[in-house]
């Protein structure tokens, strides 16, 4: 007996779907003081990041983590994988620097720094360029693509996308190979993975900044997730004055707004179109907001056109908010308990981990015992006992060390006592040590191998084992 299909029925009314499809963000351009704050992090951020391969200290590449070879060269630095606290501090430093300042303001890195928000940026300034404002790439977007308008539009921030996100991913590959040698090779089309990270790199940068946007910090980043849980009501965050701004509606200038029963918020919708994520702050603070205040500037061009106060939508706190602080007021919350912990911790691990770098030794040794020759009896009544010792030079200098060794009556060096090692480069040395037979008891004797360098002051001691044969 055939399956009757069941009538459809309509969603109830509080029915809420799990699923919205995306609905694209046209976001307007807008000039105001935190606008020209991301233009000038922007600046700095791609100066930084565009500029730092290409300068150079002596004769190598200023920045260099050259995973190949086991060498990140950190300006005068040269650090070596067993140098990797420092990467750990640099971590904790970070984490807790994104946790203070969320603590006072909010989302400042997603709103100003974060790289997706500044290719995001760098993306629809190109597109605004040449594809038009707000209402231009709306009307284009609904054009046919028989539009001759539409083909060389499209088509020319195309070109200029992908140009952008492949010279990112080859400035990005050039912090790991030396970036004019990387030059050379792509021009010749050698170095498959050379090749591999820079189209990978730059793949992400054209998808992320040029069509994913919002959906990034709305889905993906984690970061918008948990931040409600370093915000307190003594935290910066964008905000709209409901009690100021509503109810709100459309009026003339002429219309004395209090008369009129409406608040100052002329219902413009202008602070949703200057959006990049696409949200209304008048709904209150949603995780979606980054923090940007781009909403704060559309806002307050607003207030300044009708002759209202400015600060309808500002940067303010719960508190503030609530109990009507003045900005003097709120920031004297920004010193609480809270925050002044995060800046001590903070202030310690810079002040630590400097400290450590100003008296870091340029010379790394290990000690390896060689398996193959325990323990023998050589010439002479001597017991030898053999090692390979590792030298690394962290300097950009070719030094000469000294190899000694204390722990025992009668220790010494038998094989060759001084080596040389050249700039960056490590080198293994085999090491005899000898001692008079029968001088020490059966077992193992802990002894020290002291390399310095020779005509300076670096010094390394490190421990190894002697072993006497019963």
């Amino acid at each position: 007996m055939p399956l009757e299909t069941p009538p459809k029925t309509s969603p109830p009314k509080n029915f809420i779907p799990l699923y919205q499809a995306k609905t694209k963000v046209y976001p307007r351009a807008i000039d105001g003081v935190f606008n020209r704050w991301r233009w000038l992090l922007v600046l700095c951020t791609q100066l930084v990041f565009y500029g730092l391969p290409w300068l150079q200290w002596g004769e190598r590449q200023m920045v260099l983590f050259d995973l190949g070879a086991r060498r990140f060269y950190l300006f005068g630095l040269v650090l070596y994988p067993q140098d990797f606290i420092y990467l750990t501090g640099l971590l904790i430093i970070s984490a807790l620097s994104l946790f203070l300042f969320t603590a006072v303001a909010g989302r400042l890195w997603c709103g100003f720094s974060c790289p997706q928000t500044v290719y995001t940026e760098i993306f629809m300034w190109l597109e605004n360029r040449i594809e038009g404002d707000r209402s231009a790439r709306m009307r284009l977007d609904k054009a046919p693509w028989t539009s001759w308008e539409k083909l060389w539009k499209k088509g020319a921030k195309q070109l200029a996308w992908i140009s952008v996100a492949l010279w990112t991913g080859f400035t990005f590959v050039g912090f790991f190979v030396p970036i004019r040698e990387l030059g050379g090779e792509l021009m010749a089309l050698s170095g498959t993975w050379q090749l591999f990270w820079v189209g990978f790199y730059g793949f992400a940068t054209y998808g992320f900044a040029g069509y994913m946007r919002e959906q990034v910090c709305k889905y993906m980043c984690p970061y918008a997730r948990f931040q409600s849980a370093m915000f307190d009501k003594d935290t910066l965050i964008v905000t709209y004055d409901s009690a100021r701004g509503e109810p709100r509606g459309v009026r003339s200038k002429k219309v004395d707004p209090k008369a009129a029963g409406l608040g100052d918020c002329i219902d413009c919708s202008l602070c949703v179109q200057v959006c990049p994520t696409g949200i209304d702050i008048r709904h209150g603070l949603q995780y979606e907001c980054i923090g940007c205040g781009l909403c704060v500037d559309a806002c307050n061009s607003v207030m300044d056109k009708v002759g209202y106060a400015r600060g309808l939508i500002r940067y303010t706190t719960q508190n503030g908010m609530a109990q009507g602080w003045s900005r003097l007021q709120m920031l004297r919350r920004v010193l609480r308990p809270r925050v002044l912990l995060y800046s001590a911790v903070l202030w310690g691990l810079c002040g630590a981990m400097l400290w450590s770098l100003s008296q870091r030794v340029p010379l790394k040794v290990d000690v390896v015992r060689d398996r193959a020759t325990l323990s023998r009896l050589v010439a002479g009544g001597q017991l030898e006992n053999v090692y390979r010792l590792q030298i690394m030079n962290a300097t950009e200098q070719p030094q000469r060390y000294r190899i000694s060794a204390s722990g025992l009556q009668g220790l010494r060096v038998a094989s060759e006592a001084e080596v040389s090692v050249e700039p960056a480069q490590s080198r293994w040395v085999p090491v005899q040590l000898h001692i008079p037979y029968g001088s020490a008891e059966a077992g193992s004797h802990p002894v020290q191998f002291h390399i310095d360098a020779v005509g300076g002051s670096d010094k390394v001691t490190e421990k190894a084992v002697f072993l006497v044969p019963r």
